[in-house]
């Protein structure tokens, strides 16, 4: 029976067919108090078929214009036959030509999703050794899941996935909370070994082509091997003259729902027309490298072949890596179309004047660059070229260490429904993360789209940049908060890319430690550092911007002694140098560095401008000086030998704007 508003009863009729339980609900007939909503009899046998009702199909609704497009011309089913196939071709074990036979849809949902047939891959040659057990089972592709499904697939399957209080998934990334640098590797063949840099102080590490193929099959077999693989097909870069399409296959919800945050997204019609990827990762992170495989140090490895456009990751759940990977991968390609490529952070003014913030992790670029006062165009990669700047991704990646809605509002409120959050320590009960809590490590991240932070802009690109800010949390507390740079002084310091090591934030790492990165992120850079820094330059004259070093890191004494600036200190400096102000300040010169330091910032404790005002112990401020000094002209030996222009008086320039002493 059936409750009714006025308190009278009818009767619902309920029969068993042999297709299962047949649902038929009757009316009451005659004068009803209760507001009559019946619609049309639901047509359905079963209660799955009633339940899967409740499952919208998501079509797109953006009308195709380029009726010539990869997929325009296709139904529905031809069209996921052709995305399953371009799948497929990318699973495909070298070695066996073949691979296990997919599926569209989550195994878990048996009889929902799309019935695709396996589409058969056509060799030329098919032999013998083709045939394994892998080519006789399925494999379940999960394709360019939302966020929601996502979040189902790793509460279910994946242990130390959880809700927090604010909506953000909570995950752990295992044994590696941090990049591991030391076991990435670059093929080298006849063009990357002309084209790369390689040798004392690169990142790239050489490996061959075949043991990269080695690993490609190790990672595709566990790919292959699983129920079901997740994929995403995005786009790097929001010029829409360059951007690049990728593909990432991944064994985990969480690496899914990382990617969908940082890479850009595509639109339904953008996702039918999508076609082959320009790059393609295959993270099989769980499963480790084989040691005894040439080139292998460990039982991670993250390797690149940019000949086949490729990226195996092995040994490693760390989601960064994913991230990072492609930033490399943009450093290589972007510059032979003559686009500077730049680990920077990126923001406008509401009167268009643009500011690029460099540095690595933990200087502030995250922080600094999101500015409730400005629009953000990213926190972490761009590429400036002709047309401006543009982001590279389509998220954003803070560090979650300490966080406060206090300190940094946009970035604590965009922890929400669809935010990933790594590593972080939560209440049991109530599920409220405890920011300050490094338990599982330092080196706590959130993933979200950008559009969280609600000054965004989108699309994210700008005009040509006013400002370039070098960020340094300089250890050794002798650097000034601030100091406006020539041209020459902006490549040299872009070069050394000095700062300290924060904790965490790279595997092995404990404690802070004094250290240099060419262009601000040297694990990332593919060529020499002076191809990027004469790029920069370039780029800054004929635009006339303003080049800035601000010191995030500690005054009065160095770190342990010290005291690390106040964020709010460096909010006002870069308030001055986004307003113009500081550009009319008084300077003068500092010895041995040569920089010049205003004498007045709004809002700044004047005695603070000039480092050795807040050193008892003069004589320790001079040793500390001049050990600094030391260790910027050791780092730069590693450049000298590289020759910019013709007549070698650029890099002559650049050597003349270090320390002097």
């Amino acid at each position: 029976m059936a409750a009714h508003g006025n308190g009278e009863f009818s009767f619902v009729n309920v029969m068993t067919a042999n297709n299962g339980l047949k649902i038929e609900t009757q009316g009451k007939k005659g004068n009803e108090i209760c507001h009559n909503d019946n619609t049309a009899t639901v047509k359905v046998q079963t209660i799955d078929e009633l339940h899967s009702l409740q499952k919208k199909k998501s079509a797109p609704t953006t009308p195709i214009k380029d009726t010539e497009g990869t997929f325009a011309n296709y139904s529905e089913e031809e069209r996921q036959k052709m995305q399953l196939k371009s799948i497929s071709a990318s699973l495909a074990s070298l070695t066996r030509e073949t691979g296990p036979k997919l599926v569209k849809g989550d195994p878990a949902q048996k009889g929902e999703g799309v019935a695709v047939t396996h589409v058969a891959h056509h060799y030329p040659i098919a032999p013998a050794i083709s045939v394994s057990d892998s080519a006789l089972k399925f494999t379940h592709v999960l394709y360019n899941l939302s966020p929601a499904e996502l979040y189902e697939q790793a509460i279910k399957h994946e242990k130390g996935s959880f809700f927090t209080s604010t909506g953000a998934l909570a995950t752990l990334s295992g044994a590696k909370t941090g990049r591991s640098p030391r076991d990435k590797r670059v093929v080298k063949d006849e063009t990357t070994e002309e084209e790369l840099w390689w040798g004392k102080g690169s990142p790239n590490i050489e490996m061959d082509a075949h043991t990269f193929l080695v690993n490609r099959e190790r990672a595709v077999d566990y790919l292959n091997s699983l129920d079901k693989v997740f994929v995403n097909d995005q786009f790097l870069n929001w010029d829409p003259q360059n951007k690049i399409k990728v593909r990432i296959v991944s064994a985990r919800a969480y690496h899914s729902l990382f990617m969908h945050n940082m890479c850009i997204r595509p639109t339904p019609e953008e996702l039918e027309n999508f076609g082959t990827p320009d790059f393609t990762i295959y993270n099989a992170g769980q499963f480790p490298c084989n040691r005894y495989t040439n080139y292998m140090t460990s039982s991670t490895s993250v390797n690149l072949n940019l000949a086949r456009k490729e990226m195996v990751i092995l040994g490693s759940q760390y989601a960064g890596e994913m991230k990072k990977g492609l930033f490399s991968v943009m450093h290589y390609l972007m510059p032979k179309r003559q686009i500077l490529s730049l680990h920077s952070g990126c923001n406008m003014g509401k009167d268009g004047d643009v500011a690029l913030f460099f540095g690595l992790s933990g200087t502030g670029k995250t922080t600094l660059s999101t500015d409730q006062n400005r629009y953000l165009i990213g926190d972490d990669e761009h590429c400036w070229s002709e047309n401006g700047v543009s982001n590279i991704e389509g998220g954003c990646y803070a560090k979650c260490i300490d966080l406060s809605r206090e300190k940094e509002p946009d970035i604590f409120d965009a922890i929400k429904f669809g935010t990933v959050l790594e590593n972080v320590v939560f209440d049991e009960h109530t599920r409220e993360v405890d920011y300050s809590d490094k338990s599982v490590t330092e080196n706590t991240r959130a993933a979200y789209p950008i559009e969280y932070i609600p000054n965004a802009k989108i699309p994210c690109v700008g005009p040509h940049p006013k400002n370039v800010i070098l960020l340094a949390c300089d250890a050794f507390g002798v650097l000034p908060p601030v100091c406006k740079l020539s041209l020459a002084q902006t490549m040299y310091h872009f070069i050394s890319g000095y700062t300290a090591l924060v904790a965490g934030t790279v595997d092995g790492i404990k404690e802070p430690q004094a250290t240099f990165s060419a262009c601000f992120g040297a694990a990332f850079i593919m060529m020499h550092p002076t191809k990027y820094a004469a790029m920069l330059a370039e780029k800054m004259e004929e635009h006339g911007a303003t080049g800035w070093l601000v010191n995030t890191g500690w005054s009065a004494g160095s770190y342990g002694a010290g005291t690390r600036i106040k964020l709010a200190y460096t909010r006002k400096i870069i308030d001055a140098i986004h307003s113009g102000s500081l550009l009319k300040a008084k300077y003068k010169k500092t010895e041995v560095f040569g920089l010049e330091i205003p004498t007045e910032v709004e809002g700044v404790p004047s005695e603070i401008l000039d480092p050795v005002n807040t050193w008892g112990n003069k004589k320790e401020y001079n040793e500390t000086l001049l050990k600094l000094a030391g260790l910027f002209k050791k780092n730069f030996e590693t450049f000298t030998n590289y020759k910019i222009g013709n007549d070698n008086t650029l890099t002559n320039e650049i050597l003349a704007a270090g320390p002097n002493f």
